[in-house]
């Protein structure tokens, strides 16, 4: 059996609702007797589809994916579709053709690429975290001005990494930094500007001693005058008691006696 020819194609694609890959098998010209297409995918045993001519029929084996579809009737156009593609995608589609003139072979090394989300915030003085959440491939990530930053990755179950860069900027002069991501699917940038925080001033020891010093003097002036009004308002009343109590006066017999 004669080769026909053998191609093999990397393919990008970007996730997306409405991203539909189709992949051809070999020139439309040529007359199949048949089409053999093997898929593998990451974590997964290799899915074959298959059609035959002579009988007219097709076979599948360890194929659940219900969004890998024949694009035609197969007898037609032994063309695959996607539709819609995802993450699960990512992997190798090999399509082998048996003709009455020989054999074509045609490979897609499908990679699958997925928007980052970034994300830009302070996380304390002078200290600015960016996150490139979930994206496939892995983010790059740099700073304007640069500063003294650290970077981690976490590569997460479905294939995504997340890239976070986290800088500080002890210069006092640096007022508004900014964060920009590079991907393939688009580079993006966002800015910040740095929140002073508190300062705290750092007075001699002597000075420390006055100001404590002057605080408690006032505060037991305060309470010396608080002590001398209190005991004031104790002997008024006292005395307005004394005036109005009726034991104070002059009995009426007496008063009766002095007349006489």
């Amino acid at each position: 059996m004669t080769e026909l020819g053998e191609i093999n194609v990397s393919q990008s694609v970007l996730v997306d609702t409405n991203t539909k890959v189709v992949l051809p098998c070999h020139p439309t010209l040529l007359k199949t007797e048949l089409t053999t297409w093997e898929i593998i995918l990451r974590d997964k045993p290799p899915c074959t589809r298959a059609y035959r001519r002579d009988t007219n029929e097709t076979r599948e084996l360890n194929c659940t994916d219900e969004r890998i579809t024949w694009a035609f009737r197969p007898d037609q156009n032994s063309t695959l579709q996607i539709d819609p593609v995802a993450i699960a995608h990512d992997g190798y589609y090999g399509c082998q053709t048996v003709t009455l003139d020989g054999d074509f072979h045609v490979g897609y090394h499908l990679q699958v690429s997925v928007a980052p989300e970034v994300t830009l915030f302070q996380s304390k003085n002078k200290t600015v975290v960016c996150k490139a959440i979930a994206g496939k491939p892995a983010a790059q990530i740099s700073w304007t001005p640069e500063g003294d930053c650290v970077t981690e990755q976490e590569y997460l179950d479905n294939g995504t990494v997340t890239v976070q860069s986290t800088c500080h900027w002890a210069d006092s002069d640096v007022s508004t930094v900014s964060c920009s991501v590079f991907h393939w699917t688009g580079n993006k940038s966002q800015s910040i500007e740095l929140s002073q925080g508190v300062r705290i001033l750092k007075l001699p020891m002597l000075y420390l001693l006055v100001i404590l010093y002057v605080k408690f003097s006032i505060f037991f002036a305060i309470l010396v005058i608080g002590t001398f009004i209190y005991f004031q308002r104790i002997n008024g009343c006292s005395e307005f008691l004394f005036a109005n109590d009726p034991a104070s006066y002059p009995k009426e017999e007496d008063d009766l006696a002095k007349i006489k």
